[in-house]
């Protein structure tokens, strides 16, 4: 059963204005929210408020209108700051997400601290912003990219990591929470033993972050890396955490405005942190959104939320069990509320258009994840990922709308 009433729950629905129309003639039921969350009305009106009173260029200005936005935006660095319970808002990064998180670390510890011979070792279930940055670090370097092996039922193979885990790694990068699994990484564990054996951890925390709270100190991650757009934030923008002395290391990822001290055509020198990694005018609005979203969880029991979105998954598995023919990609003991699947003799494709027929949004296909869907030997799945303002009765739709999609499928 869900810990969150009736009325608490029509409450936070009412913050989230597109989620009261219609697609297909039909009420919107959007569980697409591993792709992207909804917005609540204090994110938008947060953009609003910045394009239509504080729209200025930050740091340097000689006006109001500069001064007033370049306290939102660092503002914003220092709720990010306190969001992650990061040491100093110095080890926030503004990026335009995930991807770009982890590109700077590839582009500049990487290339820094990666040479021939060395090892990284991702899992077999990243995203593919995870994999292709580190492959693109080792065909330049000489290195070699090594997956930890997922086990059938979705979970990472610990004691295989423990065998790859040797002086050679000099990096560990996973993700947090799978995209297309749903698995929940013990990354404690993980950085534990990277740290034992000497090598640098960054955590991937795109589908960790709109669940629950974040403690990189605690954690002990070197580099943790989120995207605002799947934390109900704007799109476009991202953070970086970085541990202060692995950063003040690092070369500057671009070059250009803001990130530089003193430029000459003898020598250019960079910028303190965070700001030698932020090269050009920032997504100013995106950072004062993020910040919005923040500060709108945070009026909110996240923990009782979480609850309410694991009896979402729950509610999908019952189902799922009752009406038979699905198969279930993923079936980790600790998993977020992700529900990836199969229908039987049905494409995803095929599923996820009759979903959609019956304004049903999901997402199929291989969810930037090819490696993992090639282990479970499947072309992609059907996945519907819930978050707090999903109902018990959209989860119920969802598979009303599969029995349909079957009656024309098989």
């Amino acid at each position: 059963m869900s810990t969150i009433s009736p009325e608490q729950l029509n409450s936070i629905r009412e913050q989230f204005p597109a989620l009261h129309q219609e697609v297909n003639c039909k009420p919107l039921i959007y569980l697409d929210n591993g792709a992207t969350t909804q917005k609540p009305k204090a994110v938008i009106n947060a953009l609003s408020r910045y394009y239509e009173h504080d729209n200025s260029n930050v740091h340097r200005g000689a006006h109001t209108l500069s001064d007033r936005a370049t306290e939102y935006f660092e503002n914003a660095r220092k709720t990010v700051q306190r969001f992650l319970n990061a040491a100093k808002a110095e080890e926030i990064v503004w990026t335009r997400g995930t991807t770009e998180a982890i590109n700077l670390v590839a582009a500049t510890w990487g290339r820094s601290n990666i040479k021939a011979g060395d090892r990284i070792l991702v899992s077999g279930m990243e995203h593919h912003s995870n994999i292709v940055p580190w492959q693109m670090l080792c065909e330049q370097s000489g290195a070699e990219l090594l997956p930890i092996p997922v086990l059938e039922n979705g979970e990472l193979d610990m004691a295989a990591f423990k065998t790859l885990l040797t002086p050679a790694v000099k990096l560990v990068s996973v993700v947090h929470v799978s995209n297309a699994l749903g698995t929940i990484n013990p990354v404690a564990d993980i950085i534990a033993l990277s740290h034992a054996n000497g090598s640098k951890v960054l955590i991937d925390g795109a589908q960790a972050v709109a669940h629950w709270d974040i403690d990189v100190q605690a954690l002990d991650a070197d580099f943790y890396a989120f995207s605002g757009h799947k934390l109900f934030g704007p799109t476009g923008i991202g953070v970086l955490y970085g541990k202060e002395v692995l950063l003040n290391a690092m070369p500057p990822y671009q070059g250009g405005g803001e990130m530089i001290e003193h430029v000459s055509f003898s020598k250019t020198t960079y910028n303190v942190l965070p700001y030698k990694f932020e090269a050009g005018t920032p997504n100013i609005a995106g950072a004062i959104g993020m910040a919005a979203a923040i500060d709108y969880l945070n009026t909110l029991d996240r923990k009782a939320l979480a609850a309410h979105e694991d009896a979402l998954l729950a509610r999908a598995n019952e189902l799922a069990a009752e009406m038979g023919g699905i198969r279930i990609i993923g079936n980790a003991a600790n998993k977020a509320s992700v529900f990836s699947f199969i229908l039987e003799g049905a494409h995803p494709a095929d599923v996820g258009t009759l979903l959609d027929q019956q304004g049903i949004a999901v997402r199929t296909g291989h969810h930037c994840a090819m490696p993992v869907m090639e282990q479970f030997k499947v072309p992609g799945t059907v996945r519907a990922s819930f978050t707090f303002y999903n109902t018990l009765e959209e989860v119920d739709a969802l598979f009303k709308g599969l029995e349909k999609a079957k009656l024309f499928l098989l």
